[in-house]
């Protein structure tokens, strides 16, 4: 547990960590999040109401929760407790308490601020609200994970939900700008080493510090002063993207990649899926959501599409990365092309909800299995068609349901591909089973007349 008189360090350790030096002390230092810190935004409006209220701060890494946090504190002159929900647990959260309430003895008002806020369980989140209800505590939670799915909604209606951005590249500039400055004083960087820099940040503002910590080390010992895109290259290790694999980044870049290919964009569907791989995910797992993608998306359309996504993931399981990852990039490219219909997958889905809504029908008689003689003679099998003996292998006018059950028209091809054909197939079949029971209505009616 951190307790803390917010900033006393400001300015005086030269060997803080360079994020650390150049954390912003007012919401007009802040770069970025102009939507909630412009005039007349949400969290402007909250620095200058002079009350605070429990807050839920969502965004990614790096992109200035906690700063908000203490600067809270310090604009309203409460006492700040810095909670991280990793290493935390209900002692920690009781030794806050016991904190604030010393501090409200003595006429001072606590913030209380929980990093990761969404690691903490039910109970524990739950421990919060008698004290937050009660005014002991300003509650503060920060999570990179969606707040409707990780908090509890007693807690989510006692808090205001802030969603922060990522920095974006002119912004992740100014803050170049500012530690060249302040902190990097007698080194010059090249075009291509700031857009390097920027890139590997990602949006995330204290990763493009501490990277920028790493150059200014490197070229210190190098005795370099004029920094380009290859020595940024050469000092700093392989350094993925920000990426979460559990997390709602994780699932927003799925999503991304699923529609991109829904949406017939072969260059939309090969950047995301670069993007995830760029950022650390199992090509595997990728290769099972591009099979699962055929299947729904393209279907009977273009039934190919199911092979060759098959045929990529069984590649890649032959090549392994980096050779393998190319499978799956002509997979999203066919399959962004292909004809589309998730006709199959809307039918399967109407027959799931029926069959688990409905009683269990009897199979009909000419349906069932006949393999011995009693079978036979309790009718199983009796009156059945085989189809191969038909006209055209098809024996209109029968019925593959149970008895009394309409045909529900649960698969409506699409016209697009192959699909197209299937229906013309299709449509033509009804008409032979229309035909064959006007024959049957017609003969029964002139037997009856007989």
């Amino acid at each position: 547990m951190v307790l803390s008189d917010l900033f006393s360090n400001v300015g005086a350790d030269a060997h803080a960590p360079l994020a650390e030096q150049l954390r912003p002390q007012t919401p007009d230092e802040v770069i970025g999040q102009q939507h909630l810190l412009g005039a007349g935004k949400p969290l402007r409006l909250a620095f200058e109401s002079g009350q605070p209220h429990s807050m839920i701060l969502w965004g990614p890494p790096g992109v200035g929760k906690t700063t908000l946090a203490r600067m809270m504190a310090t604009q309203f002159q409460c006492q700040f407790i810095a909670l991280s929900a990793v290493f935390s647990g209900i002692k920690e959260v009781r030794e806050a308490v016991a904190q604030a309430e010393m501090w409200r003895a003595q006429g001072r008002r606590t913030i209380l601020f929980v990093d990761e806020i969404h690691r903490f369980n039910k109970a524990q989140q739950d421990g919060f609200l008698p004290f937050v209800e009660s005014g002991l505590l300003t509650f503060i939670g920060a999570t990179t994970e969606n707040p409707s799915f990780e908090l509890n909604s007693a807690l989510l209606s006692r808090a205001a939900v802030y969603v922060l951005k990522s920095l974006d590249a002119a912004e992740l500039g100014q803050l170049f700008e500012r530690a060249s400055g302040r902190a990097l004083v007698g080194l010059s960087f090249d075009a291509a080493a700031r857009e390097r820099l920027s890139g590997l940040a990602d949006g995330d503002a204290r990763r493009l510090l501490n990277l920028l910590e790493q150059v200014r080390t490197a070229a210190k010992t190098a005795g370099v002063v004029a920094v380009d895109g290859e020595f940024v290259e050469k000092t700093l290790a392989q350094s993925l993207r920000r990426f979460d694999k559990g997390g709602d980044a994780f699932y927003d870049q799925i999503s991304a990649l699923h529609k991109s290919v829904r949406g017939s964009s072969p260059d939309g569907a090969l950047y995301w899926l670069t993007r995830m791989l760029d950022g650390g995910a199992d090509p595997r797992y990728l290769a099972r959501r591009i099979i699962r993608m055929a299947w729904e998306d393209i279907g009977l359309a273009d039934p190919r599409a199911v092979q060759i996504a098959n045929d990529a993931a069984e590649t890649y399981e032959r090549l392994g990365s980096p050779e393998g990852e190319l499978a799956l990039g002509q997979a999203v490219i066919y399959l962004a092309v292909a004809a589309k219909s998730n006709a199959g997958y809307n039918a399967y889905n109407a027959a799931r909800a029926f069959v688990s809504q409905e009683g269990s029908r009897p199979v009909p008689n000419h349906l069932r299995n006949a393999p011995t003689k009693l079978m036979k003679e309790l009718g199983h099998g009796h009156a059945y068609r085989y189809a191969h003996d038909e006209p055209e292998a098809y024996a209109a006018g029968e019925s593959y349901l149970p008895d009394g059950m309409a045909e529900p028209g649960w698969y409506v091809p699409t016209p697009r591909g192959l699909e197209g054909q299937i229906g013309q197939k299709l449509t033509h079949l009804r008409a032979l089973d229309q035909q064959a029971r006007q024959a049957r209505r017609k003969k029964g009616s002139d037997g009856g007349e007989q």
